[in-house]
């Protein structure tokens, strides 16, 4: 079997995994760079397939939620992949 078809280890996977108000959960960018696919990609093949996933499957961050989370990091930090900025979704109607 090639390397490419082998599964993740989980290491990888599990240091990519947030506990955040009680939930377990993974950041986009993670999730589609274990995929190797751009978080656009991801977030729009999710999107466009909303039927095939668990409803509890992706979440937004409330605006208040998401300004507390920029005001936790002054500065950007690209290798640790926690300096969110603005949403990636759209906000739900």
């Amino acid at each position: 079997m090639a390397s490419e078809h082998l599964p993740v280890p989980a290491g990888p996977i599990e240091r990519r995994i947030y506990v955040i108000c009680g939930q377990k959960v993974m950041i986009d960018a993670d999730l589609a760079e274990l995929y190797q696919l751009p978080t656009k990609i991801l977030n729009q093949a999710v999107r466009r397939n909303a039927n095939r996933f668990p409803k509890d499957f992706m979440f937004q961050l409330a605006p208040g939620e998401l300004k507390n989370w920029k005001s936790q990091f002054v500065t950007s930090n690209p290798a640790a992949k926690m300096g969110l900025r603005k949403p990636h979704l759209p906000s739900p109607n």
